[in-house]
Parts: C-alpha cells; structure tokens; sequence
C-alpha cells in the first residue's frame, strides 16, 4: 500500500479533513488541503520529516505509514497490521499454532482472498507431498497470477 493510502486511511480513522491534517503539520491554512491532497494521491511523496510529523499527528509509528516495508520484523508486523485492514487478516490460534486468518465478515474481501489463498495453499500441498518439485512451486508463485491463468487452461 503506498503511504499516500495509508495516510488518507489514518486521517479518515481520526476524523481530519485534509486541510486540517495539513495544518497540523505545518502547511498554511491556504495550501494545507492541496498539499495533503498531493500526498495523499501519490502525485507527491513526503519526505522522512513530514512522515513522522504526520505520525505524531496520528499518534502512530512511522512504520505504519511506510508499508509496505518488510526488511525488518517491525516492518513486517506493520505490513501485517495493514492487511488486517485491508483485507480482514486476523491473528488466531488454531491447534496451539498462531495462524492467520480471513474474517469472513469482509464479503468479497473474504471472498477474492480465499480464493488466492486455496490456490496457494494447493500448489504448496503439492510441493509438499512430492507432486511438484521447488522449482515448478517457485514458478507458480512468481508468476501469481499469470501462472493461476496458465494451470486451469493447462487443466482443461
């Protein structure tokens, strides 16, 4: 997700207009709205001083505004935090196992990503039991979704 998503999420979940999110952090009253609205489009992208002073204003971590970041373990947990958003992940226990979940209450979120995640988790049953080898499991997946499309027309 690029930041200009995650701080238009963060500034809807507080309430803000975007002209008062601006002049939080320091923009004038006349430019603030435009300004964040640059930001929040993608057209601009804020430099490392207006993203912490973006998450002071949200009272979060700059790591949450930076997803997708997954070359740490803090990044990671925030990149995870952000699909539970998104995508209704949620953190479970299932045979004294931690494990992530879909939220079925997410309709077509729920709906798509079961869909992904079934297709994933058999191309990975079949690597497991020696149907497939490492290679053909790791071209289905760095090909996703090319490779989905290819597999049911090959099945067919």
């Amino acid at each position: 997700m690029a930041i200009g998503e995650r701080i238009r999420f963060f500034r809807n979940l507080k309430g803000m207009t975007q002209k008062y999110l601006g002049m939080q952090v320091g923009f004038p009253e006349k430019t603030a709205d435009i300004r964040m609205a640059q930001y929040e489009s993608g057209s601009r992208t804020p430099k490392a001083d207006l993203t912490n002073n973006l998450a002071n204003v949200f009272g979060v971590s700059t790591s949450a505004l930076t997803v997708p970041d997954i070359d740490s373990y803090n990044g990671l947990m925030h990149t995870l935090f952000t699909l539970e958003d998104l995508y209704g992940f949620r953190i479970d226990k299932l045979d004294d196992e931690l494990c992530i979940r879909l939220d079925k209450g997410m309709g077509i979120n729920y709906l798509t990503m079961f869909d992904m995640f079934s297709a994933w988790q058999e191309q990975a049953k079949k690597f497991k039991n020696g149907e497939i080898t490492k290679e053909e499991y790791d071209n289905w997946r760095y090909n996703y979704p090319e490779s989905v499309a290819f597999n049911y027309h090959k099945e067919k």
